[in-house]
């Protein structure tokens, strides 16, 4: 197995063949959204941890329901407003003669997930059906944007001890390839409320930080002496999409999306709180035939990358 950006990858979502993403976003309102369009309708599952999710059409990927493939996802900053996004990405994919068939229109199937980012730049500018339309014109097959950009524009770290201690977070990507021909790719948007610490180092690399001496302070020992002091922390939510080449069930798909989360737990500490809603979406792309067990396993690694790669580029860290 190689990991990382080796020679044969980029170390992006779209070394997955077929996979487009795009990204818009307004720096001075600090939002943004991102989308990830799939040339082909795609298998897709999702799993959500978080206790605080803002979510469109995620019911649609439940195995049991009837629709199969999706046209693209959307990630997006602004709460619950920036669902507003989704419609542009779906007039977008209806220009394109894109969606499911129903006899009377094309239907397109876009599931979408939020982060919270209003309590940064502004709360009155959100994503819109324009910025969601915008990411998709701006939608590329080498995307390898990452840092403050698209819905990673306004997203922050470590907000236990409020927002003045935060650091910043933003749009990570990863990707790996398997004996076999097997690629494993994610995209994060780390807008945690807990601390992002580096796995290889085990040492905090964004999170709460005392401003006036640079020392991050550790978040979940805070939390175990003064839990007391603890107010309502809204200003959350790390997302990621995984895609992968291997050839998914719906059921295999929410599994890898299920074991990636144990990424989000290996980078984050706290995680999946009540102020948090934390979602991963997996794509399926390929027909290279891979137990999903292996493709859960691997890509928990790679969304683990992704995060660190987030807050790495997004504070300039070596």
């Amino acid at each position: 197995m190689s990991s990382g950006a080796s020679p044969a990858l980029q170390g992006i979502l779209c070394d997955v063949p077929g996979i487009r993403v795009g990204h818009y976003h307004d720096l001075q309102a600090q939002t943004g959204c991102t989308v990830v369009i799939p040339q082909s309708p795609a298998i897709a599952g999702v799993d959500v941890r978080g206790f605080a999710p803002g979510t469109r059409e995620l019911i649609l990927l439940d195995p049991l329901k009837s629709i199969q493939k999706i046209h693209a996802l959307l990630l997006t900053g602004g709460s619950v407003f920036g669902l507003a996004a989704a419609t542009g990405v779906v007039k977008f994919l209806e220009e394109k003669n894109i969606g499911h068939e129903t006899g009377a229109a094309r239907v397109p199937i876009v599931p979408a997930a939020v982060i919270y980012d209003l309590a940064i730049g502004s709360s009155t500018l959100r994503p819109d059906e324009k910025m969601g339309y915008a990411a998709c014109k701006n939608a590329r097959a080498d995307d390898a944007g990452r840092g403050k950009i698209g819905a990673g524009c306004g997203a922050t770290v470590g907000k236990l001890l409020g927002m003045d201690m935060a650091s910043t977070g933003g749009i990570g990507q990863a990707s790996v390839l398997l004996d076999g021909g097997c690629i494993v790719s994610a995209l994060s948007v780390v807008n945690a409320l807990g601390d992002v610490i580096d796995p290889v180092t085990n040492k905090i690399i964004a999170g709460a930080q005392d401003k006036s001496t640079g020392e991050f302070i550790d978040s979940l020992a805070w939390l175990k002496t003064n839990a007391g002091k603890m107010s309502d922390l809204w200003g959350n939510t790390t997302l990621a999409v995984v895609a992968t080449n291997a050839k998914l069930s719906k059921l295999q798909a929410a599994k890898v999306a299920q074991m990636a989360h144990d990424g989000f737990a290996r980078a984050i500490n706290p995680v999946h709180t009540k102020f948090d809603g934390d979602t991963i979406f997996t794509l399926s792309c390929g027909e290279i035939e891979l137990d999903e067990m292996v493709v859960g396993a691997v890509a928990a690694e790679i969304v683990t990358q992704a995060i660190v790669d987030a807050v790495k580029v997004a504070n300039r860290l070596d």
